[in-house]
């Protein structure tokens, strides 16, 4: 059996891993479902799972009115609004390159925000790994990038999209900043079912204010749906969750710097797309960058 300290040294791998798979998730079931309404139903089915498994275990829920809210509005922050937020930006058109570059101004904006929020030190390190790491992501995204900006002077109109894109960065930046300081005690089962609450209560009135609800009944629908609820929003995030209690809220942002290659590489694997020189070195460059964020003797420079 993996000893715990093996499990936990493995912990930011996993997460990435895991954390990454949700680009081809929504790229398998985007033919078949409503991107808000796919979410609001991830949300729910999550709920469905912890709540359950929660009770039988005895968990504690939060029982103040405070530790209620906190908890409400953390989920919306990190689930509701960041991923309702990607998914209709990318419904309207924002190019996959545009929107990965984006995400990937989390760590910096984290790392901005680090000492004021929360009073958190950043090393002179860490801003390296973080600059390295932001470096790395834009070569991997390159070829998407290019066409991305191409389709903008063509003269698509997604100002608004890619506003409420960057507003989602912000969202999970910030929801990442108010687990830390509210929610660092308390049962992360109990917890985590309660932040889908949060989540559902921002996606469902804008699922039923601007899509039609479809969601086809056909296998991929349910393979995508079993597969975001299970490893992405119950394993993935429970990971994350557990990395801010007990680590530094920059360096678990860092991580994200590996989502592009992680994506770019299920890609290339299993849509057959393209991946070439200058994404291979984005890959080495952004594993070199989030090494320097997030080793212990950054944190302590």
């Amino acid at each position: 059996m993996m000893s715990r300290a093996l499990l936990i040294a493995l912990t930011p791998a996993i997460f990435v891993l895991l954390w990454s798979t949700g680009w081809v998730v929504a790229r398998y079931a985007a033919p078949h479902v409503d991107p808000l309404t796919f979410l609001t139903v991830r949300y729910v089915a999550a709920f469905a799972c912890i709540a359950p498994f929660a009770l039988i275990m005895r968990a504690p829920w939060p029982a103040d009115r405070r530790s209620i809210v906190h908890t409400l509005i953390s989920g919306a922050l990190i689930h509701g609004f960041y991923l309702a937020s990607v998914w209709y930006a990318i419904k309207q058109g924002v190019p996959a390159g545009i929107s990965g570059l984006i995400a990937a101004l989390q760590p910096l904006m984290t790392a901005a925000l680090s000492g004021w929020l929360i009073k958190e030190r950043v090393s002179v390190k860490q801003w390296f790994g973080v600059a390295i790491g932001f470096l790395g992501v834009m070569l991997v995204l390159e070829p998407k990038l290019i066409g991305g900006l191409s389709g903008i002077r063509d003269g698509q109109n997604l100002a608004y999209p890619i506003v409420l894109n960057v507003l989602g960065m912000l969202s999970v930046t910030l929801g990442s900043f108010y687990q830390k300081r509210f929610l660092a005690t308390g049962d992360l089962r109990t917890i985590t079912a309660m932040q889908y609450v949060g989540a559902i209560i921002v996606t469902l009135p804008l699922a039923l204010a601007t899509e039609t609800l479809r969601f086809d009944l056909v296998p991929e629908t349910f393979l995508a749906l079993a597969w975001a609820t299970i490893p992405l929003s119950i394993g993935a995030i429970g990971l994350m969750v557990m990395m801010i209690r007990n680590g530094a809220v920059s360096r678990v942002a860092s991580l994200i710097y590996l989502v592009p290659p992680a994506v770019a590489i299920q890609a290339f694997l299993l849509f057959d797309e393209r991946l070439i020189l200058i994404q291979i070195i984005g890959l080495f460059v952004a594993a070199i960058g989030v090494y320097l964020a997030t080793s212990k003797s950054a944190a302590r420079a």
